[in-house]
């Protein structure tokens, strides 16, 4: 592959993952309201998701979502349903869920099923790689579908990468918080208002 159009595509990538969107909202939710590693789980469970929006959009399928207004609609209208859930889930947490070392192997489990779950139900990701892969593709060195795949592995990588840096950064937010007995106390609040915004954004973002 063209290594300029690579390094393009990385710098492009690198801005939009740090731009404020419902993935890395959903990292600092976590991260703030647990820790690092909750955050960390949810990571890996969001940017598995992202393999099968790159797989859809190298194979095309995402084109075919996109041209069919009801699928689009209901795909997007169940991924904003299930982070309101998860709102009204932390709205209703006791205040005791929010202390440290309680954390047990299956709940970073159920977060990394979470943020899988959470990254198929946006269907804008898949449209996001429909429009942006086939910007940065030579295609006189052929292998169109093959570029593509690695580009969209080059995404991945790096919203990994900032994923767990952000999910490092938001557990010492957390820390800050904690130490304010007011917001600590309402910690399962500040979670719930997160999800919820990031749940009213993708229902009413337009297409």
């Amino acid at each position: 592959m063209d290594f300029t159009l690579v390094m393009s595509f990385l710098g492009v990538a690198v801005l939009l993952t740090l731009m404020p969107g419902p993935d890395i909202l959903f990292v600092i939710a976590q991260s703030i309201s647990q820790d690092k590693k909750a955050g960390i789980a949810t990571a890996l469970g969001l940017c598995s998701g992202l393999i099968v929006h790159i797989t859809a959009a190298t194979l095309g399928i995402s084109a075919v979502i996109y041209q069919s207004a009801l699928a689009f609609a209901v795909v997007k209208y169940a991924g904003a349903a299930y982070l309101l859930y998860l709102a009204w889930q932390s709205f209703t947490e006791k205040e005791t869920g929010f202390t440290f070392n309680r954390h047990k192997p299956l709940e970073y489990k159920s977060l990394y099923k979470k943020g899988i779950l959470m990254n198929l139900l946006n269907p804008k990701v898949s449209l996001f790689f429909l429009a942006l892969l086939p910007q940065f593709v030579n295609k006189s060195m052929g292998h169109i579908a093959l570029q593509m795949f690695i580009l969209g592995v080059v995404f991945l990588i790096q919203a990994l990468v900032i994923f767990v840096a952000v999910s490092v950064f938001s557990e010492k937010l957390r820390h800050f918080l904690l130490t304010n007995s007011f917001i600590a106390k309402r910690m399962n609040i500040i979670k719930g208002l997160l999800l919820g915004l990031i749940g009213i954004q993708m229902a009413f973002s337009e297409k």
